[in-house]
């Protein structure tokens, strides 16, 4: 049961206080009433306050005073002021200290009515936007304990404050994404939009409406206006993701925009300003692109400003731990199961392994193991056969027995041709050339659980 909104009257009158109080809780509220500012500063540092009613002329400290002090709080409540002596100049400091609204006495019910429930719903609004900021932080962390990973987040905590562009490289499923959302996070744009385009995915011929908008009519099948990525990234940042496979053509237009900060809609002749943070990233060499002439010299040192280069997971063994564990987490909590953890002989084959897809890789395998295993522990009979080759060129092999290594590829065989007949046990077990028990045997001794 959502617990009732608690708000607080504030009033040297036991007249109003009273009036207040009896109105506010046949609207379903929780009220309180005290008859001085010490009083509500006192009660106020619970935290558990939604709305205060501020009476401006109080005994002692006033209420423009209170209001101030309120505005420190961690929590603060929000706060409607009251006055029998309004003028134009007492609203205005109360509305530049903070205050949600003013109202006047003689006091309109139905109008204090109205203010608590929008005052309620705006501090509501609030909490949820700060846990989803807070989430999103948690969300876009640069995880790992290896000297590029810390270098990385030093280097993200000094440019993030800035309005620096930036030019993200590394190998596709390295994370960039995520260092470009860092960024904004922490950046003085973080209210502002985010918004991402990904230049590998979207058709040529369609990549300048996706970023400057068009005008209805302005080309066959423009069917309405469009606005476009750089207008819905004003005051915010722009993430233009896999630079280098951006058209020359388009490419000489990105280079305007960030020369005048102004472009055209497609079809259209109105100017339109933007201000924008340009964050990019690349898997690829644009110098040797740039000597290739597929790429702009000139748009490459403008986005170029500040530099990044996010490591392969290959060259940071270190933090494979680290970030297993982290996902391993992160899944077991999505798919509400049990804690999962990897046993140290599976721990050293994820080490060992090459990642050629990277975090992305990784992080895959790991949603995949929480899925289909239904052990809380993860044994190496429990992984992939892709994992054991790449091990296998490591000096030091994975496998313990041979039967680890049996195991290993029996499982995997079995898993793949269980989806390629869609977890039907008689199909499969034909396929296989097994009976239906000798499967069943199989896949308890395998660790293999079909899904729910």
């Amino acid at each position: 049961m959502t617990p009732k909104p608690r708000v607080l009257v504030v009033d040297d009158e036991a007249g109003i206080r009273e009036s207040l109080s009896s109105i506010l809780e046949d609207e379903g509220y929780q009220v309180e009433a005290v008859s001085s500012a010490e009083e509500a500063l006192a009660r106020a540092g619970s935290g558990d306050l939604q709305v205060i009613l501020l009476d401006v002329w109080l005994p002692g400290i006033d209420g423009l005073e209170a209001l101030s002090r309120l505005q420190t709080l961690p929590r603060a409540p929000a706060v409607i002021m009251i006055s029998g002596h309004g003028t134009i100049e007492t609203a205005v400091r109360a509305t530049k200290l903070g205050a949600f609204d003013f109202i006047e006495k003689p006091l309109s019910l139905e109008k204090i009515i109205v203010l608590v429930r929008n005052a309620v719903q705006q501090r509501r609004l609030l909490e949820e936007n700060q846990l989803l900021r807070t989430e999103l932080g948690h969300r876009y962390q640069v995880i790992g304990d290896s000297v590029p990973m810390k270098a990385l987040r030093q280097q993200i905590g000094v440019t993030a404050p800035t309005n620096g562009r930036v030019l993200i490289f590394g190998e596709s499923g390295t994370g960039k994404e995520l260092v470009a959302h860092a960024l904004h996070a922490a950046s003085l744009r973080s209210k502002g939009p985010f918004v991402e385009v990904n230049c590998a995915a979207i058709p040529e011929e369609l990549i300048e409406s996706e970023l400057f908008g068009h005008i209805k009519g302005s080309f066959t099948g423009a069917s309405e206006d469009k606005v476009g990525k750089f207008q819905k990234a004003d005051g915010g940042t722009l993430f233009l993701d896999e630079i280098g496979d951006m058209s020359l053509r388009t490419q000489s237009k990105v280079l305007r925009v960030l020369e005048e900060q102004r472009f055209e809609p497609v079809g259209s002749n109105q100017t339109m300003t933007v201000d924008a943070r340009v964050i990019a990233a690349t898997n690829k060499n644009l110098e040797l692109e740039i000597t290739r002439g597929a790429f702009r010299q000139d748009l490459f040192y403008r986005l170029n400003v500040i530099p990044f280069f996010v490591p392969p997971l290959r060259e940071r063994q270190q933090d494979i731990p680290t970030l297993a564990r982290y996902f391993l987490g992160e899944f077991s909590a999505a798919y509400g199961k049990k804690t999962r953890e990897l046993s140290d002989t599976a721990m050293d084959i994820l080490v060992r392994y090459p990642w050629p897809g990277n975090v992305r890789e990784l992080r895959n395998l790991i949603e995949r193991l929480v899925i289909v295993c239904p052990q809380s522990r993860i044994e190496p009979h429990h992984l992939p056969p892709e994992l054991f080759r790449g091990a296998a060129e490591s000096p030091q092999h994975p496998y313990s027995t041979l039967h680890e290594a049996r195991s290993a590829y029996e499982r995997e065989f079995i898993l793949r041709k269980l989806q390629e007949h869609r977890w039907n046990m008689t199909q499969t077990a034909s396929a296989l050339g097994l009976e239906r028990s000798h499967l069943y045997r199989k896949m308890k001794s395998l660790g293999i659980a079909a899904p729910d």
